[in-house]
């Protein structure tokens, strides 16, 4: 009975094994998938549709901008509002932690942070945005909640940075004289 058992697992076991003519390139399955090719050029070859005529070899770029998808400009700050930089040396001069100071301000953008800021400077201890109008601002600031201050279109970030709530309170301070 064993081996009967066992002949019957092996008959069927090689039935699948062989092909047949539903098994050529473009054949479906009964429920109408298509079945898989028979080699790694015919997968290659489903896989990827045939460029245009002078178009292989490239890849996608993004579209030209135009009328209806103008490139994105970042916004300048408001008149009499402290850039970025002002800040962060204010910072300094006050004798707080700005280490690792960079100008991110390419990052504001769409293909960056995307919070349409107008500036940008990280540091260890804070980040400061500068943004075009006091409304961004704040509702850039009530996202990040109790880890940003606001003052007009600046806003000090917190987030991640591990800075004490006393210490946050003396960069806000600092952001208020130069208001």
């Amino acid at each position: 009975m064993l081996s009967a058992a066992a002949a019957v697992v092996i008959a069927l076991g090689l039935a699948g094994c062989g092909k047949d003519s539903a098994d050529q390139d473009g054949a479906t399955w009964a429920d109408g998938r298509p079945k898989a090719p028979a080699s790694r050029a015919a997968a290659a070859a489903q896989a990827a549709p045939e460029a245009p005529a002078g178009q292989q070899g490239k890849t996608e770029q993004r579209p030209p901008a135009n009328k209806a998808n103008p490139p994105w400009v970042r916004p300048s700050r408001p008149t009499g509002t402290p850039s970025a930089r002002k800040v962060v040396d204010a910072f300094k001069a006050a004798g707080l932690k700005v280490t690792n100071v960079r100008d991110r301000s390419a990052d504001c953008g769409p293909d960056g942070l995307g919070v349409g800021c107008a500036e940008l400077i990280t540091t260890t201890a804070v980040s400061v945005y500068v943004f075009a109008d006091p409304a961004g601002a704040g509702d850039q600031a009530d996202q990040w909640s109790t880890e940003a201050y606001r003052n007009g279109a600046v806003v000090l970030n917190f987030v991640g940075t591990g800075t004490s709530v006393a210490e946050r309170k003396r960069y806000d301070e600092v952001l208020d004289k130069l208001s």
